[in-house]
């Protein structure tokens, strides 16, 4: 093999540039640093680090080590197909075991798209391995390669499944924990692919893993740890689990604890109240825009109760959604837990939690005992970690009576890290907490809560702050008005929250705020709140300029505000109005700019997308209040609307469909001169089988048309031909057929003629679509529409009669417009042929026919 030599000027120029820097000025050093990115051009630069390290004992070691730390940092740039012989002799020279990375990104290479990559880190491994195969010591990566082709369904690799198995099995105990590691992570794999390989090992498996998980190397016992979450997510699986679970559970537990990585890097203990965030320290934020949806009832057909789905520690859904639209699963529970990155600990919590769901009370069984011990425990580090998994553990529930009473005092726990959790724990149970059972349960539970995480998102640690600051917004959400007694106290902490809070925190405290303003509704409208609350939000609205991003959050705040305010709202309306509608003409002028000139950047669109919003909320809360200010605005709001309508990004959309409905709503009169250039393009949005981007805007055109049609003559026809096949279409998302649902109820009740011959095509799939929501206005108008339907064209309910009832009987507290529709139209069916009617209704489940009875005597 030829040996590589490096060009002198080359080597002087970069040996120069490490010996400058460790000069400290910061002219030299931003020097320095433009001069390694460019030396990450040249093809050769990784070649000249590996000969200063490895071939150079003349120069300082700190220069060397400068040179190896380069090395490392630019592994990625080892990779050249036309130096695989550079490479090979450098691993001879550094020795593999000290250039790790360089392996690392062989082993990368062979999982490649690309065929000349895949060939060329072959070739590298087969001439290393061929030359000093004692050095390559290649256990770790042959395990780590032949896994790679598991999770594809690789036939090559399935064909020697038993002896890849086999050969695992021998290298279980390997001294080298890397070797260990890769064994745990094929092991993995196979469960996910290939379980039925496992299953008649499985008591050798599941002791080996149990073992593994609790190694003293934490990357062997995370790829362990991982074997049991994946075991835990497949339900097909839950039989050979079960049997397990006094084994795992307690294995689980004890990985909940911070090890001594996470303590340094949390640095939990400071009171750091008045230490500025690093912007590194904020997460980007995406704001998605209004959309409309329907509320379903939590029971199921049954009458039972439906399942939840449940947020784990770490953010991540427990149990399978069959929301087709419910894209954003993002959760801010515990999102100071979400910014470091996957540990022993996050695995262990998250296996636990759908263990929890899985098993419920068995689990519990089996770790009540060794959960009590941590929760008493003299180590605040076990006091954590059962709090922890006391918030993964949904079967706790009969012990909260004596739990709750526990975590509140535990707030005061000297530790941050401690309160912290606690706060995310009472946040899993503030449901339990606000249930209003009796005045007892309320002055035992709610009230302490409610006052505890009040007290945590005041505290002078900006963790706790966080906690409890989430964990209060989740408070808000479950208690709604059961939290308007006390809502002086609650604004009062907010708002002092708003001098106290530094970056970060602050986009969580505006959150908390427009929760609790969705959460009471109207009940803000008393003229002291408004004091109390303004105040710091109008600070906060003039320190910021249109294009700042921290806008975003207050704008969304306010959207909520305005509407809970309502009319208290209105001496602050025209500042709010006027400005997001400059927001909006600016946006629009700054895309029309994109749109002709590409290469500029593209401007950000959620400024447009959040003024939308917040306009949308000032509808709701003013109504023809906005009468003046829309007449006087420059240029007109409702003609930059219909631009937004036409909009190339679906969000933008979105929220201007949005906003159409509202102002349909809330000020129609006002909208109606721009009805002819507003129609087509909410038709034009109805889709029944949406991108996946355009569900969201779909939903809101499908919901718009609705309002509107209760409103504007000249609806019909066209719409009957955009919303019908959509509520057909089997793929068309849940939420989208519910909307349509709903719009085509309001068209037939204004325009029946238009509708009734076409009952018999969606009759059957009409009732299904909304028999599960929960009752209000929407859903009430929609029946009235259906009932008006049936009374004009009676037969075309005929083949949907047991549909029809079902939702009928569904229904809680029908208006008594609409409860009247019912009892004249289900008498009307019984009059008409009593005997037939008779056999009709034995033929229904016993549950519809009694409920139709008790109800309406038919």
């Amino acid at each position: 093999m030829t040996s590589w030599a490096p060009q002198q000027v080359g080597l002087q120029e970069i040996l120069q540039t490490l010996h400058d820097s460790t000069d400290m000025n910061p002219a030299v050093q931003r020097n320095i640093t433009q001069k390694l990115n460019q030396f990450t051009r040249a093809p050769e630069y990784i070649a000249y680090l590996a000969y200063i390290l490895s071939s150079m004992p003349q120069e300082e070691e700190r220069i060397r080590t400068i040179a190896g730390y380069l090395l490392k940092n630019n592994s990625r740039l080892i990779f050249n197909p036309h130096r695989i012989q550079d490479i090979v002799a450098f691993l001879g020279v550094l020795e593999p075991r000290n250039w790790p990375e360089c392996l690392q990104q062989l082993v990368n290479a062979l999982d490649s798209p690309d065929l000349d990559r895949q060939e060329a880190a072959f070739n590298a491994l087969e001439k290393a391995c061929e030359d000093y195969p004692r050095k390559m010591d290649m256990r770790s990566h042959a395990v780590a390669c032949l896994s790679y082709f598991v999770p594809i369904n690789c036939q090559s690799l399935f064909v020697h499944i038993d002896s890849f198995i086999a050969c695992l099995f021998k290298r279980a105990s390997d001294d080298d924990p890397g070797v260990r590691r890769h064994v745990c992570q094929a092991l993995v794999l196979l469960l996910a692919a290939r379980p039925e390989k496992l299953m008649p090992e499985m008591s050798n498996v599941a002791e080996y893993m149990l073992y593994s998980t609790k190694d003293k190397n934490e990357n062997v016992a995370l790829e362990a740890c991982e074997f049991w979450l994946t075991f835990a997510e497949d339900a097909d699986l839950a039989p050979y689990l079960h049997p397990l679970l006094d084994k795992v559970a307690p294995v689980l537990l004890d990985c909940m604890v911070y090890g001594e990585d996470d303590l340094l890097w949390l640095e939990g203990d400071a009171e750091d109240a008045a230490v500025p965030d690093k912007e590194t320290d904020i997460k980007p934020r995406h704001y998605g825009g209004k959309s409309h949806g329907l509320e379903r009832e939590e029971v199921g057909v049954d009458g039972s109760d439906a399942p939840k789905a449940r947020i784990g520690a770490y953010g991540q859904e427990t149990i399978d959604s069959d929301e087709e639209d419910d894209y954003d699963l993002d959760d801010d529970d515990f999102a100071d837990e979400m910014s470091t990155e996957w540990n022993l600990r996050k695995c262990a919590a998250a296996a636990l939690d759908v263990l929890a769901v899985r098993f419920s009370g068995d689990l519990l069984n089996v770790l009540l005992s060794p959960l009590k011990d941590k929760l008493w425990s003299g180590d605040w580090l076990q006091r954590e970690s059962g709090i922890l998994a006391l918030g993964c553990i949904e079967a706790i529930e009969p012990h909260l009576p004596t739990l709750i009473p526990y975590l509140i005092n535990t707030l005061n726990d000297p530790k941050p890290l401690v309160r912290s959790i606690t706060c995310w724990t009472l946040g899993r149970y503030a449901s339990w907490c606000v249930q209003p059972i009796s005045e007892e349960h309320k002055n035992l539970y709610f009230i302490p809560t409610m006052e505890g995480l009040l007290r945590m998102v005041l505290d002078n640690n900006k963790r706790v702050q966080e906690a409890g600051c989430s964990a209060f917004a989740t408070l808000e959400e479950d208690a709604g008005q059961e939290l308007a007694p006390y809502l002086e106290p609650v604004l009062r902490n907010l708002v002092f929250a708003f001098d106290k809070y530094q970056h970060k925190n602050m986009l969580i405290l505006l959150d908390a705020v427009g929760t609790l303003a969705d959460a009471v509704g109207r009940a803000l409208q008393n003229p002291a709140y408004v004091e109390i609350l303004m105040p710091p939000l109008t600070n906060r609205w003039a320190k910021l300029k249109d294009d700042d991003e921290d806008l975003i959050p207050l704008l969304e705040c306010l959207a909520s505000v305005t509407i809970a305010m309502g009319p208290a709202f209105l001496p602050y309306a025209g500042p709010v109005f006027e400005r997001c509608n400059n927001i909006i003409h600016k946006s629009l002028l700054q895309y029309q700019a994109y749109q002709q000139n590409p290469d500029l950047d593209e401007p950000d669109r959620s400024f447009l997308v959040v003024a939308l919003d917040l306009l949308s909320g000032l509808t709701q809360g003013l109504g023809m209040g906005l009468e003046t200010l829309i007449s006087a605005s420059q240029p007109n709001l409702l003609s930059l609307l219909t631009i937004c309508l036409k909009h190339p990004h679906a969000p933008v959309r979105q929220s201007a469909y949005a906003l159409v409905g509202d102002m349909a709503m809330g000020c129609f009169t006002l909208l109606r001169p721009h009805m002819p250039g507003i129609m087509p393009e909410l038709i034009q949005q109805l889709d029944p089988e949406p991108k996946f981007e355009f569900v969201s805007a779909s939903n809101n055109a499908a919901w718009s048309v609705g309002e509107v049609a209760l409103r504007y003559g000249r609806v019909g026809g066209p719409l009957n031909l955009r919303l019908i096949p959509i509520l057909l279409h089997p793929k068309a998302p849940r939420s989208l057929h519910e909307n349509a649902a709903v719009s085509i109820g309001r068209i037939g009740l204004m325009h029946p003629g238009l509708v009734a011959p076409h009952l018999p095509e969606f009759a059957q799939a009409w009732c299904q679509a909304l028999y599960e929501i929960r009752d209000n206005e929407e859903k009430d108008s929609a029946f009235r529409g259906l009932c008006t339907l049936v009374q004009t064209n009676p037969a075309g309910i005929a083949k949907s009669l047991l549909w029809f009832c079902n939702s009928i009987v569904r229904w809680t507290h029908p208006s008594p417009e609409l409860n009247s529709m019912f009892q004249t139209l289900l008498s009307g069916f019984k009059a008409h042929d009593e005997a037939g009617w008779a056999l009709q209704v034995a033929s229904f489940p016993p549950a519809i026919a009694e409920r139709l009875k008790a109800r309406y005597g038919v």
